[in-house]
């Protein structure tokens, strides 16, 4: 039985032949989804544009480090209250924002702003700030914060679109799904009340 199941694929092959075989798999490697030579950048063509490339980077971190900042101080605050996890489910999901954005600028050896320092204290300072204005507080910090970041990638992805879309698709799917999931967290500002606090709706 064994030698049975050892000789059945050669004698298969002698049945339909090399060529046929060879076919068989050239169809079955075509099924694979094709990978391509770069990650989210591609390969920048000169100066001018590895310089534009890098502006966005840049922008895009520094804002997702902002917003967790912001969220983290919030947390420390609110973290214990009816409010506390829905903040952080926020959270959450800017974390795993910048996180993209730290592996993209590590793969790509861009640095980041050198005002990191400054957001993480003022980011930090205002999400607390804002949360001792109670859960009202702190949902028009997120709406106006929000709202401002996705200002900013939607005009990223109107530029990159101006320029080549089929270019840069990569990262304008990136930027797409970052800034749908901020206006997310601006919706869901407005749904818990934050348009009864008005102090923070021109930060942006």
């Amino acid at each position: 039985m064994q030698r049975a199941a050892h000789t059945a694929p050669r004698a298969w092959s002698q049945i339909v032949g090399p060529a046929t075989t060879r076919q068989c798999l050239k169809c079955r490697a075509s099924l694979r989804p094709s990978t391509r030579a770069y990650g989210v950048l591609p390969p920048p063509r000169d100066g001018e544009e590895k310089d534009m490339l890098d502006r966005i980077l840049r922008v895009d971190h520094a804002g997702e480090y902002g917003a967790n900042r912001i969220y983290a101080g919030q947390m420390a605050v609110l973290g214990r209250s009816r409010v506390g996890p829905l903040i952080q489910e926020m959270w959450d999901q800017e974390k795993k924002h910048l996180e993209k954005f730290n592996e993209i600028l590590a793969e790509n050896r861009v640095r980041p702003t050198a005002l990191l320092p400054l957001w993480n204290i003022a980011g930090f300072a205002l999400g607390a700030s804002s949360a001792l204005l109670g859960k009202e507080g702190a949902m028009a910090c997120t709406v106006a914060v929000e709202e401002s970041i996705s200002e900013h990638y939607n005009s990223q992805i109107r530029a990159l679109m101006e320029k080549d879309p089929e270019r840069y698709i990569e990262l304008l799917n990136v930027i797409k799904e970052f800034r749908d999931d901020e206006m997310e967290h601006h919706d869901t500002g407005l749904a818990h009340d934050a348009e009864t606090v008005s102090i923070f709706y021109n930060v942006g």
